[in-house]
């Protein structure tokens, strides 16, 4: 497990699969990095976030601001990244989700089509839920 006192590094990565999701329409190569207003909030984070689960960025696809369909990529990490102590500290302590977050960008290899969404009234429940969360962006 990865923990914020100790990031991971690019030989811990092995054959993990990193998923990203996002309502951008991207092509393999591209580059994804912090410093954007998140999801969650108009403040700009310096990271940017990922997860081991197709579960957890269908819900960074649903809930990313833009127009058009969410998306969900396969990403590789280019440097050391941590546990997202948004959610492992928050909601899910020991990190279930294995989300993760990263100052280093995130490279896109391809699409992930192969996920369902939650229904509309799902979404908007978290909505309702992370409305005043405020990320840790230490």
């Amino acid at each position: 497990m990865n923990h914020p006192a100790a990031p991971s590094t690019l030989s811990d990565t092995g054959s993990r699969k990193f998923y990203h999701g996002t309502k951008a329409d991207l092509k393999p190569g591209d580059m994804l990095q912090g410093g954007y207003s998140s999801n969650y909030t108009e403040r700009r984070s310096p990271w940017i976030y990922f997860s081991e689960t197709v579960f957890a960025a269908t819900w960074g696809a649903e809930l990313a601001k833009g127009e058009g369909p969410g998306r969900i990529y396969v990403v590789e990490t280019t440097g050391p990244f941590m546990d997202d102590p948004n959610v492992t500290d928050r909601k899910f302590p020991g990190n279930p989700t294995k989300s993760y977050r990263s100052k280093d960008p995130l490279r896109v290899v391809n699409e992930y089509l192969d996920w369902q969404g939650h229904s509309p009234e799902e979404i908007q429940a978290m909505k309702d839920f992370i409305a005043d969360k405020e990320p840790i962006d230490d």
